[in-house]
């Protein structure tokens, strides 16, 4: 009965996808991005005699996790070959030019014939799963062709389907990973208590945000622009991340808060002009003009409207802001606090192990409303309270590197 209704909730999805294709970009990427695949992958994978690994992602955040793998196996076996996969448009057109993997598709729908017809096409020797991907056609593919199948990263609850008396199905689709590898006890005891291969790896979006830190660019036009100033770094922001960061501005003055930085989770006109209406007579640029401005320094607030630069730029913070609390969860908080910094963002961030942790430690900051924002800054201007903060993600960060060598070493590549 489970499979039958997962079967028509995909059946349903699909449906729904290509309708709102007519109205939508994004699902229009989505579709169109799916089209003729068979043939694609045919033409990619005609003579492939390599040893392939195959890696799907649901977006961009599950690729961040993968990357860390897919650079090892690279290092260790570069001879062997990446198959990347994305489900969604955002993660796809960020990562369809990533340079180490040989080949970056969409993943079909999932559906019996077509989860056949992609493992028969890109005969994959194993595959690794990032973090919340359970396709039951595919996943169940995998396993009656033997193949060496992996979750990655993962974060479970116990409030979730497959820990309820009626998710037996979905207890099923778990059952066909030969092992899972989870972020931390919680996830390990409930899959021990389902009897199921699992051991505590870590994240590795740790491991990311520490090689991108190592490499972290430096950008001298924003280095001019901050001149000695102590720059509140705002990350994928919202409009209502914006709001309460601007009501901030207006009404609390600190010296280790005299500049911002604002990095919208999207960048397009319509979207920075709106941001830029909302800081009206508010002393602000964008980044794609800095460069011509003579004095950088009589701005207070920039607007990153660029791609790529946001996980360096939280070198420079002081104090970082992590946007999309006040929507379906906050975005990546691990790039920021890699800098050993103080983090604050919006309620949604109960899925998020690494926040859970974290506000736990005292590092990072929830807030509901503009009132809990100034009363953090003003803990934050406690010089004490701050320095604690530095050495307690310090040892955080130490503690958490590695998950990316745990398991290169439990998969064994021959």
């Amino acid at each position: 009965m489970g499979r039958f209704f997962y079967y028509i909730g995909i059946k349903a999805y699909g449906l729904a996808i290509y309708t709102a294709s007519l109205f939508s970009d994004k699902a229009k990427l989505w579709v169109h991005g799916r089209r003729q695949w068979k043939v694609k992958l045919k033409k990619h994978f005609a003579n492939n005699q390599s040893f392939v690994v195959w890696l799907h992602c649901a977006s961009l955040g599950e690729f961040e996790q993968g990357r860390p793998l897919i650079e090892e196996i690279k290092k260790t076996h570069p001879n062997y070959k990446i198959l990347l996969s994305f489900f969604s448009p955002s993660g796809y057109e960020l990562g369809k030019n990533y340079a180490l993997a040989d080949w970056t598709v969409y993943l079909p729908i999932d559906s019996p014939s077509n989860a056949k017809w992609f493992i028969e096409i890109t005969k994959p020797k194993l595959a690794l799963f990032i973090k919340y991907e359970f396709w039951y056609y595919y996943l169940s593919e995998l396993k009656r062709k033997t193949i060496p199948t992996y979750l990655v990263s993962a974060h479970f609850r116990s409030n979730q389907i497959f820990f309820k008396w009626y998710g037996g199905f979905f207890r099923n689709i778990l059952g066909c990973f030969t092992h899972l590898f989870v972020q931390e006890q919680q996830s390990l005891e409930l899959l021990k208590a389902l009897k199921l291969p699992v051991t505590v790896a870590g994240d590795t979006r740790v491991d990311r945000a520490w090689a991108v830190r190592q490499n972290a660019k430096r950008f001298v036009d924003v280095e001019q622009f901050i001149n000695n100033r102590n720059p509140l770094v705002a990350g994928s922001t919202w409009a209502r991340d914006e709001s309460n960061l601007l009501q901030l501005w207006k009404n609390y003055d600190s010296a280790n808060f005299d500049c911002m930085l604002i990095a919208p989770h999207h960048i397009d006109e319509k979207r920075i002009e709106k941001l830029e209406k909302r800081l009206g007579n508010q002393a602000h640029i964008r980044y794609s003009r800095l460069a011509n401005a003579e004095d950088k320094t009589q701005y207070s607030i920039l607007i990153i409207d660029n791609i790529g630069m946001l996980s360096s730029l939280y070198r420079y913070a002081k104090i970082a802001y992590v946007g999309g609390g006040f929507g379906a969860g906050i975005h990546n908080i691990l790039e920021a606090v890699i800098y050993e910094l103080p983090v604050i963002f919006g309620p949604q961030y109960q899925k998020f192990q690494e926040a859970l942790d974290l506000s736990k430690l005292k590092i990072a900051y929830p807030y509901k409303n503009p009132e809990a924002l100034e009363k953090i800054m003003r803990l934050l201007d406690d010089s004490k309270v701050y320095e604690e903060i530095k050495l307690v993600a310090a040892d955080y960060i130490k503690n958490q590197k590695g998950a990316t060598t745990k398991i290169m070493r439990r998969l064994a590549l021959p």
